[in-house]
């Protein structure tokens, strides 16, 4: 798979340990940012890039890293088609892609450590969507509210 790989500020001393991570589970990288440490950079500028490049099929998933991982999550998921969470657990993080779909993890730089990263990394990308006709269900209903919000029918 390629991973988009995106972080600001905050989330760049883990930036580099993710991307050996992605590369040791034998995956290739999209580095969409930050290239070096720019105290005070924006984390909806590279959760936005990361989310652009899976929802325009450049990568198969993104990960991308802030200070708490609740910023990046929370732009992440502006851009249709994203499905992304924050995850600071193996069970999350696997699930999160096997049940719901998920495309984009989300990671806090300041709530965990460069080793829990990376059992929640090798679980997110082992992951794979099990397609079960209840999981279907369920993400075909997140997209029917997604595009009902895109066309207006969500007041």
């Amino acid at each position: 798979m390629l991973i988009a790989v995106g972080c600001d500020h905050a989330g760049f001393p883990l930036k580099a340990h993710t991307i050996e991570q992605i590369r040791a589970a034998g995956h290739d990288v999209l580095d969409c940012g930050a290239t070096e440490l720019i105290p005070g950079d924006d984390y909806p500028d590279y959760a936005l890039a990361v989310a652009q490049a899976v929802r325009a099929g450049r990568a198969e998933r993104g990960i991308v890293v802030c200070g708490s991982g609740v910023g990046v999550s929370v732009a992440a998921n502006k851009v249709p088609g994203i499905r992304a969470c924050m995850c600071h657990d193996t069970f999350s993080a696997r699930q999160g892609v096997e049940d719901d779909s998920m495309n984009v993890l989300c990671l806090g730089a300041r709530v965990i450590g460069p080793e829990l990263a990376s059992d929640v990394i090798k679980a997110y990308l082992a992951a794979k969507f099990s397609g079960a006709a209840r999981h279907q269900r369920r993400l075909d209903k997140v997209n029917k509210i997604e595009s009902d919000a895109l066309t207006g029918k969500l007041k």
